[in-house]
């Protein structure tokens, strides 16, 4: 780094750079003492603020090529710094990375750890399913013996506690309540907040009503629910569709909120936007009308994007086609001062959505175009598909024959293909109707062994049968496996199926096989029809399903014992093209014709 020097000129004149530095015969009277000033620590909430930023855009890349680039120029990062660069690390799923980056700041000459950065790590942990290690890391703190020397705080518990909730595991929150919940304490009793973190816990695995039988053990205890309460046991009254219940909490959260003056316990935008979701579920336009009012008559409250979302989605639902349509204007107009309430592209399919299936071609032509400059955020291909879908289903009602065909042509030039379950498939199979299968313009396979609404333990493979590992188990001793199997199921200690190892997902050969699994997997019962089962193989691209017994489902696909699977092999074994079938029925015609 340049160093900087004090100069101290005389009094009566300044000194000019050459008298001070050239080399003279005349004496100098007085020597100036060069002297060191401290230079300033760098000022780093700027690159702090940029890593959050590219943390929100996922570019994990990027974060690191910024961060070498401040290491040249300011040489050792602050604690802040490094911080920031964990969480992005846990937030784009790189668990590993941030321990690296963990074991780098707990060197001794490096910026050190503290409380936050422990409760990054563990909530990465937590997310990742890394249980054990989490367990680990919070004994050695509790022992004492932790790099840093933190304490042991509510803070990080609350991050574990959270990842573990989020994930659906309600037993291993349980257990790490059970050890370590009397940090959460007050008075004697469990925070608001840890049953705030339980009832959504309960909400994420299937399981809303005993989210709201908790309002009861909260008002037991004489704790204040907050407004993140009342929130949390709204949304579990519209999960369960108990609406009158849903009423009575927003009731109770406005009454008091007016008699204790208390602004923080007054509705907020996220409780008007899962009323209007519970109430455009239930088609009770009266209700979501009644709210959309209240709403706007706030003048304390911001009405964001997803509220407005929320807003033309319950009108839609409700059969509100011009209640819709207003609002939509409204998002537009206010959309050209606020860039951030432009529409999603999800918007648009909705209403394209309404205005297919009324066969208003010119409407849905219109919001087709307007798609790409008015939207905000980014058009997947899923949506781009979906919107060319219901360009030609809006073709088709409408009468146009020509234009559908038209936009079908255009689909499978673009696309390459169409799902046949999908609802542009079912357009598609009906312009095939219209045209008959000499003029088909597809390829078509059917399925003539099975019956779609026969359940799908009737030609599942038994659980056993496809060999599930344990998901403890090392990548290097049954690297074998997957040259001969694309995917297999992974269980826990307790047979459970906690996920569904790929061939391509393995990629480290010391890992235990539950860090490279995708999870949860993807579950149906029993009783499940094969028509649905095939729908979630074509349209999901999904390798296997894992079949689970009804009584074991209880509302969540989640650490549930499995009795069987279906494969797309077994699928494409099953299926037989139009060609050959049609075959098969022209030579049993010939033979029935002959007796």
């Amino acid at each position: 780094m340049p160093q900087l020097y004090s100069i101290l000129p005389l009094p009566s004149k300044p000194l000019l750079h050459s008298n001070i530095f050239s080399s003279s015969s005349e004496p100098i009277r007085r020597r100036l003492q060069r002297t060191f000033s401290p230079t300033k620590p760098p000022n780093l909430k700027r690159l702090t603020s940029r890593i959050v930023q590219l943390t929100r855009r996922r570019q994990l890349h990027q974060i690191f090529e910024e961060i070498e680039g401040a290491k040249r120029e300011y040489g050792k990062l602050n604690t802040i710094v490094m911080n920031a660069v964990m969480e992005a690390c846990v937030h784009c799923g790189d668990v590993d990375l941030a321990l690296n980056i963990f074991h780098q700041m707990a060197q001794p000459h490096s910026c050190g750890v503290d409380t936050v950065t422990y409760a990054t790590l563990l909530k990465g942990l937590g997310r990742a399913r890394r249980i054990d290690e989490a367990f680990q890391l919070l004994e050695s703190v509790e022992q004492g013996n932790a790099a840093g020397k933190p304490k042991l705080s509510a803070q990080l518990i609350y991050g574990l506690l959270n990842a573990l909730i989020e994930a659906g595991d309600l037993r291993r929150a349980n257990g790490l309540l059970a050890r370590y919940g009397f940090l959460l304490r007050e008075g004697g009793s469990p925070s608001i907040s840890t049953y705030n973190l339980l009832m959504k816990g309960y909400i994420s695995t299937g399981c809303p009503q005993a989210a709201i039988n908790l309002h009861e053990e909260i008002l037991r205890l004489g704790l204040e629910p907050d407004r993140l309460t009342y929130n949390t046991l709204i949304f579990a009254c519209v999960k369960t569709e108990n609406l009158d219940a849903a009423i009575r909490f927003f009731e109770e959260m406005k009454d008091k909120a007016q008699r204790l003056c208390d602004l923080d316990l007054s509705p907020d935008v996220v409780t008007y936007t899962t009323l209007l979701k519970g109430f455009g579920h239930a088609k009770d336009l009266w209700l979501v009308q009644k709210i959309v009012l209240e709403m706007k008559s706030r003048h304390d409250l911001f009405i964001d994007r997803t509220a407005f979302t929320a807003m033309v989605d319950a009108m839609l639902n409700c059969g509100s086609i011009k209640g819709a349509l207003c609002i939509f204007g409204e998002i537009l107009k206010r959309a050209g001062a606020n860039a951030d309430l432009r529409p999603k592209p999800h918007l648009y399919l909705s209403m394209m959505r309404v205005f297919a299936a009324q066969g208003d071609y010119n409407m849905v032509k219109n919001l087709h175009v307007r798609l790409w400059p008015d939207s905000s955020g980014t058009i997947s291909l899923a949506v781009q598909q979906e919107a060319d879908h219901l360009l030609m289903e809006s073709a088709l009602n409408d009468g146009q024959i020509d234009a559908a065909v038209e936009n079908l042509t255009k689909i499978i030039n673009r696309w390459k293909g169409i799902s046949w379950m999908s609802r542009g498939g079912m357009i598609a199979l009906r312009i095939e109707v219209l045209l008959g299968f000499t003029k088909s313009m597809f390829s078509p396979y059917l399925l003539p062994q099975l019956l779609p609404g026969e359940p799908i333990d009737s030609i599942m493979v038994p659980f056993e049968t496809v060999r599930p590992l344990l998901g403890t188990l090392e990548l290097k001793k049954v690297v074998m496996r997957f040259y001969r199997d694309p995917v297999v199921p992974i269980i826990d200690d307790w047979g459970n199926c906690i996920g569904l190892l790929h061939r391509k997902d393995c990629y480290k050969m010391n890992a235990p096989l539950l860090t490279m699994m995708r999870s949860p997997p993807p579950c149906v019962t029993t009783t499940t029809s094969i028509g649905h089962v095939v729908d979630l193989v074509l349209e999901k691209k999904y390798k296997m399903v894992i079949i689970v017994k009804h009584s074991n489902l209880n509302g969540t696909t989640h650490g549930s014992r499995a009795v069987g699977v279906f494969t797309a092999e077994q699928l494409v074994n099953l299926m037989a093209p139009v060609s050959s079938v049609l075959k098969q029925k022209q030579s049993v015609c010939r033979r029935l014709t002959m007796f």
